[in-house]
């Protein structure tokens, strides 16, 4: 994979992060949306672990 390629993945993969906190955060709300709360935050920070790793180019 190029550079380009990785920094779109890794930027794709924090967005998708963003946007599982927000469903946790729904969840916390009442209205739990396919996995519990806790889950969608294990989610949210894998997802971030991963893009923090592939920005960094490694």
């Amino acid at each position: 994979m190029s550079k380009k390629d990785l920094k779109l993945s890794s930027q794709i993969l924090i967005a998708i992060s963003v946007f599982s906190v927000f469903l946790a955060s729904i969840g916390y709300l009442g209205t739990d949306i396919w996995l519990a709360s806790t889950q969608w935050l294990l989610v949210a920070s894998v997802l971030a672990l991963f893009g923090v790793y592939l920005k960094t180019g490694l």
